[in-house]
């Protein structure tokens, strides 16, 4: 039995904005962007993509790792491609991520401003890919707003200014928020070897809470033939039936309740 079939993926893509020159994709959790070599038996979203389209030319400018649902995009020709390029280069494409975390922080909103580098094998860390913030780290600097408060939990709205990997799950980490579901910097560091280990048991999903980290890419916003396009993809069903099923407590922001969270 491969590592990830006692969880196949429930849903697949669906496009959210069909545009001459690109599209903006729902892409499902447990879906990769593209393919990825020796991951066979994991779809992805461009393969799935051009199937359906026919376009052969689909490329993904930017990439959302494979537990994370939400807006992905994927240009349709070669200068779309090297537009978007231009974009991200020029940090010019604004991602809004939500987030559901462990812990209600004192704060409505916060700017963490904090470099972040590998933490390195010793001590309690046995994972090699963990990031945290390191003294002589790459500049990472992300700003967090409240969306939504449930008991222990917190919906948070994240917005990336750098693009340093796994910055906005070790950024909440090192807040003392860790997310839902993360194997990696949530609350118990040694998940992720399990999970290496055994896969996605149901024993595993039960002690996380959720079968994948809460993250959800959330809007997309950038400049594009002289005006500001804006994409927005609602939170994914399994992280809004987790919020839900928490409890109101403490209840919804009213922000949240507006924007239908």
């Amino acid at each position: 039995m491969s590592r990830d079939a006692l969880l196949p993926p429930a849903e697949k893509p669906r496009v959210i904005v069909e545009h001459p020159d690109f599209y903006v994709v729902h892409k499902p959790a447990l879906w990769l962007t593209h393919p990825v070599k020796g991951r066979v038996d994991v779809p992805d979203l461009l393969t799935f993509m051009r199937a359906e389209t026919g376009e052969a030319d689909l490329a993904p400018p930017h990439r959302l790792d494979r537990e994370t649902s939400g807006a992905q995009l994927l240009t349709r020709d070669s200068d779309a491609a090297r537009r978007f390029y231009t974009l991200f280069k020029t940090h010019l494409v604004g991602k809004t991520y939500l987030a559901i975390v462990h812990g209600s922080p004192e704060w409505e909103r916060r700017t963490l401003d904090a470099p972040l580098g590998e933490l390195g094998l010793g001590g309690a860390n046995r994972v090699v890919i963990r990031q945290a913030v390191v003294p002589d780290g790459r500049p990472a600097v992300t700003d967090f707003r409240v969306a939504g408060r449930r008991g222990q939990h917190t919906l948070i709205e994240a917005y990336p200014r750098s693009g340093r990997l796994h910055q906005i799950r070790a950024h909440l980490s090192h807040l003392g928020l860790p997310m839902v579901g993360d194997k990696i910097y949530g609350l118990d560091p040694n998940v992720f070897l399990e999970f290496m280990e055994t896969g996605q048991t149901p024993q595993l999903t039960a002690r996380l809470g959720l079968a994948r980290q809460a993250l959800h890419a959330a809007r997309l916003a950038f400049p594009w033939e002289g005006a500001q396009f804006v994409a927005e993809v609602p939170l994914a069903p399994d992280l809004q039936a987790y919020w839900e099923g928490i409890g109101d407590e403490e209840g919804v922001s009213g922000e949240a309740r507006q924007e239908g969270l």
